[in-house]
C-alpha cells in the first residue's frame, strides 16, 4: 500500500509540475508581442485624453471590519486619475465594529469635496463578499465595475489603463491587473509569498489569457463589464463557493465572454504578515477552488471548449490538491525506505519515480525565478527560493484539510484575512486576529517525524533523496512554530480575537 500511495502521489505531483512548465513555455512564447500590443492600446487611450468619451466607472470596495487599512484604501481610490463626474465610489460596508464610523467620516469628507462616494450597507452579511457585491451592483451607475479589496492601494493610473484595454475589447467581461506588494520585504514569510504571487500573475495568468485558455478574475484589482455580470447566461455573483471571483469568471467564459489580463498594469497590496493570517487566506482559496471544481468541471467537460482548454481548466481548478500529494509523500517516505532496503525488485521503480519527483520539484523554482526576471527584477528571486520551498511544504497540512472541506462543503463562512496597514519600511500590527487553529501541533509532530526520517535516509546513504525530507521537516516545524497561539497585549487588556463569531450561514446563490 505504501508503494502504491508513493507512486500515485509522485505521478500526480509531477503532472502539476509539468503543467507549470507548459504555462512557462506559453508565457514566453507570447509575452513580448502581447505586452507591446497592450502598451500601444494603453498609450493611445491615455495620450488621446478624450475624457468626455470615457465611460462611467463604479468602484466597489467590499469592507468588513477593516479599520487598520480602510483609510488607505479610500484615499487611494479617490486619488485615481479619472474624471470626478464619471467615477462613482461604493464602499460596501458589512462592518460590525468601529470601522463603520470611520468609513462614514471619510465618505462625508470626500462627498463634501464633490466626489460621488457613498457607503452601501445591508441588513446582514448574507452571502458575505459575493452578497455585498450582488446587493450593490443594481445601484451602480457605471458601465464598468472596478473592485478593490481592503488590503489594496491602486495607483492613480490603474483605472484608466485597465479601462483602455477593456473598452478596446467588446467581448471582454473583465480586465485583471497584476498584484504587486506593499510590504514584500517585511519578513521572509512575505518575501516567500511575494515570489509565489509573482509566479502566478506573471507566468500563469499571462499564459492563460494570451493563449486562449480559461483564466480567473482574482477577486480584486480588476474591472468588470456590468453587462457581463448581469448576463442571464452568466448568472451574476454567487455565494455557493468561497471563491466567488473564480466561480464568476469561469461562468462568464463558459457563456462566451473573455477575460483580459495585463502583466504591466499592477496594483500593490499588503501581504499577510503572520503565519496564521496566511493560513487563513490559503484555507479559503483552497476550499473555494475545489468547490468551484465540483460545481463547474462537469459543465466544462460537457461544453464545446477544446480539449486543451478542458485539461488546463481541470488542472487549474484542482491545483490545490498538490498539497495532499505532497503530504502523502512526506508520510510514506519512511515505509518506502524500508521497502527500498528490503526489496531489490523495487530498486528501478524507486529510482525512476524519485527522478520524476526531482525534476518536477525544480520546475516551480525555475518558473518563479523567471517570473521575477520577467517583471524586471533580475534574478533576485533565486535568493528567495529556499524560503518559498519551506513555505510550500509547511502549508500542505493546512491546505490538505481545506481541500477535503471543499469536497463536501457548499458555501461556508467567508473568513477574511486580517490586515495591519504594513508597508515597506513600516511594519504594523493588526487590531484583528483570525481564530486560532490547532494544526500547529500536527505540523510540529510531522516536522519531527520528517527530520527523523531524514536521519534514516542519511544512515542508509541515500543522501540525495534525504534533501526532500530535510525540507519537509524544516517547513513543517517553521509553519508550526510560527502558528502557535499567542496572547498579545493592547493597552491594559488582552487583545481580542477578530469579532467574527456569527455562525457559518448556509450560503446560497444570489
Amino acid at each position: 500500500m505504501s508503494f502504491v500511495l508513493f507512486f500515485v502521489a509522485s505521478l500526480a505531483a509531477a503532472g502539476y509540475g509539468f503543467h507549470l512548465a507548459v504555462l512557462l513555455a506559453l508565457f514566453s512564447r507570447k509575452q513580448k508581442a502581447k505586452r507591446a500590443e497592450q502598451k500601444a492600446t494603453i498609450d493611445g487611450f491615455v495620450d488621446a485624453d478624450d475624457r468626455a468619451s470615457w465611460p462611467i466607472v463604479t468602484t466597489q470596495l467590499p469592507v468588513y471590519n477593516e479599520s487598520d487599512v480602510v483609510t488607505r484604501l479610500i484615499d487611494a481610490v479617490v486619488a485615481l486619475d479619472y474624471p470626478k463626474d464619471k467615477h462613482q465610489i461604493q464602499v460596501l460596508d458589512d462592518s460590525t465594529d468601529e470601522c463603520s464610523n470611520l468609513i462614514d467620516k471619510i465618505v462625508h469628507q470626500y462627498a463634501n469635496q464633490g466626489y460621488d462616494i457613498k457607503a452601501v450597507r445591508r441588513e446582514n452579511r448574507h452571502g458575505y463578499k459575493a452578497g455585498a457585491l450582488a446587493h450593490a451592483t443594481p445601484q451602480a451607475k457605471g458601465e464598468y465595475l472596478a473592485i478593490f479589496d481592503a488590503d489594496f492601494a491602486p495607483p492613480p493610473v490603474f483605472l484608466k489603463k485597465c479601462i483602455a484595454l477593456l473598452h478596446a475589447n467588446p467581448k471582454a467581461a473583465c480586465m485583471q491587473g497584476r498584484w504587486a506588494h506593499l510590504n514584500r520585504d517585511e519578513s521572509w514569510l512575505t518575501r516567500a509569498q511575494a515570489l509565489g504571487i509573482d509566479g502566478h500573475f506573471a507566468i500563469e495568468q499571462g499564459a492563460r489569457a494570451w493563449n486562449g485558455l480559461l483564466m480567473n478574475f482574482n477577486g480584486t484589482a480588476g474591472i468588470w463589464r456590468k453587462a457581463a455580470i448581469l448576463d442571464e447566461k452568466v448568472g451574476g455573483w454567487s455565494a455557493d463557493t468561497l471563491t466567488e471571483d473564480l466561480d464568476l469568471s469561469y461562468r462568464a467564459q463558459l457563456a462566451g465572454w473573455e477575460i483580459e489580463y495585463c502583466v504591466d498594469v499592477s496594483c500593490p497590496a499588503e501581504l499577510p504578515g503572520t503565519a496564521s493570517a496566511f493560513k487563513s487566506q490559503q484555507r479559503r482559496w483552497a476550499t473555494g477552488s475545489i468547490q468551484v471544481a465540483r460545481k463547474l468541471l462537469p459543465r466544462i467537460w460537457r461544453s464545446h471548449l477544446s480539449m486543451a482548454q478542458k485539461i488546463e481548466a481541470s488542472l487549474h481548478l484542482t491545483h490545490y490538491t498538490v498539497a495532499f500529494f505532497m503530504l502523502i509523500l512526506a508520510v510514506v517516505a519512511r515505509p518506502m525506505l524500508l521497502i527500498w532496503l528490503k526489496g531489490a525488485h523495487f530498486q528501478d521503480w524507486f529510482y525512476g519515480v524519485w527522478a520524476i519527483v526531482c525534476v518536477t520539484a525544480i520546475i516551480p523554482s525555475a518558473v518563479y525565478t523567471y517570473a521575477r526576471f520577467a517583471l524586471g527584477d533580475g534574478w533576485g528571486g533565486i535568493r528567495v527560493i529556499p524560503s518559498m520551498l519551506l513555505l510550500g511544504m509547511g502549508i500542505c497540512v493546512n491546505n490538505t484539510i481545506a481541500v477535503i472541506r471543499g469536497l463536501y462543503l457548499k458555501g461556508g463562512e467567508f473568513v477574511r484575512t486580517p490586515k495591519s496597514g504594513s508597508v515597506e519600511g513600516r511594519r504594523a500590527t493588526s487590531n484583528y486576529q483570525v481564530a486560532q487553529q490547532q494544526l500547529w501541533l500536527v505540523e510540529i509532530l510531522l516536522g519531527i517525524y520528517s527530520l527523523w526520517t531524514f536521519k534514516q535516509y542519511l544512515d542508509s546513504h541515500r543522501y540525495f533523496f534525504s534533501v526532500f525530507l530535510l525540507l519537509y521537516g524544516l517547513g513543517f516545524l517553521w509553519m508550526g512554530v510560527l502558528s502557535r497561539p499567542e496572547r498579545r497585549k493592547k493597552g491594559n487588556s488582552d487583545e481580542v480575537v477578530e469579532p467574527n463569531a456569527s455562525p457559518a450561514m448556509q450560503a446560497t446563490s444570489n
